[in-house]
């Protein structure tokens, strides 16, 4: 481990990191004085011959903030992220509006200023979803804007504490998710993806063919169409930390998906079609927002997020505000 001293070491932010015993949530990566980054390609190649290092350390942790690195611009930031080598993922299936800026580089969630977006794993609510995404703060928010993100297994953990019943409940039945798509994007609603940018085309069929293929039975509406999906898995084992995790878009689907074509109460439901507990919902919220870490933007800050590990939401701001993000396989 003495070699990351060479270029990274790790520092603390107050009140923004929870301390779990052996590690800190996140771990903040800043660069070493003694041999501070000249040019962003010192960093990148730092990056490629540290990895070992970063994987352990977000293996342990869940989550890498990297921050005062000279990352200005989203050709940076995709420079960063083909440095890590991790595969890309197509956006297929994901409910955010996002536009690609340039190689493997897209925004974040564009959905207006003044909403929150819930907690959520990227992803959750179809099969194929990114092991690992990355967040680039292009322009810091003018007020708020924080991302605040929290450990998965701990919110299974205090669930199945206190809804032992519901969690049983939630193993044996999984979830259903069901949305609305308008056919082209809709930029004022938080899961506004109209359906030609859902499957990459504009053809009905090959729509139909690439739902297939996530497992999502399609049922065509005159303005749009209604995608059902599940039932699929609320709780996965996380094999490389050998835990249970909360990986699910239950409390995102439930509280935010919400727009003029969707309800959220009947966005999500038990596997089986019963619908789930409010109370218990709204529960689940409250327990996310105690254990999370708000994670406030620095221009330049890039953030790695293992999707296994760690939930993200967004809180409102006031702009400007542009965050950069890219999904890894």
């Amino acid at each position: 481990m003495a070699a990351q001293a060479e270029y990274f070491i790790e520092t603390q932010l107050p009140n923004h990191q929870k301390h779990y015993g052996s590690f800190t949530f996140p771990s903040i990566l800043s660069p070493n004085p003694k041999s501070s980054p000249s040019s962003l390609s010192v960093f990148t190649e730092a990056i490629k011959s540290h990895k070992p290092f970063l994987d352990s350390l977000l293996l342990k942790s869940g989550a890498l903030l990297f921050r005062g690195f000279p990352v200005k611009t989203a050709k940076d930031f995709n420079d960063v992220v083909e440095a890590f080598g991790f595969e890309e993922l197509p956006y297929v299936g994901g409910a955010a509006p996002r536009t690609n800026v340039v190689g493997r580089v897209f925004t974040a969630n564009e959905s207006p200023p003044d909403q929150k977006i819930p907690f959520h794993h990227e992803m959750a609510q179809v099969p194929e979803f990114p092991s690992k995404l990355f967040f680039f703060c292009e322009v810091e928010p003018g007020r708020g804007g924080e991302t605040p993100i929290v450990l998965s297994h701990i919110v299974y953990e205090k669930m199945k504490e206190k809804y032992p019943e519901f969690v049983d409940r939630l193993e044996a039945h999984g979830l259903l998710y069901t949305r609305v798509l308008g056919e082209d994007d809709d930029p004022s609603s938080p899961i506004g993806r109209g359906w030609k940018s859902t499957f990459l085309t504009s053809n009905k069929a090959v729509a139909e063919e690439r739902a297939a293929k996530l497992g999502m039975k399609l049922e065509w509406l005159s303005n749009g169409v209604k995608t059902v999906m599940g039932p699929i898995p609320a709780i996965k084992y996380d094999k490389s930390r050998q835990r249970k995790i909360w990986f699910n878009s239950m409390v995102a689907a439930y509280t935010g998906w919400e727009d003029s074509r969707n309800d959220p109460v009947k966005a999500v439901t038990f596997g089986d079609g019963q619908p789930l507990p409010a109370d218990i919902i709204y529960d689940c919220l409250k327990i996310l927002e105690d254990e999370c870490v708000p994670i406030p933007w620095k221009k330049g800050d890039v953030m790695l997020i293992d999707n296994l590990a760690t939930l993200h939401s967004r809180r409102s701001f006031d702009p400007p505000r542009r965050v950069l993000a890219s999904l890894c396989k």
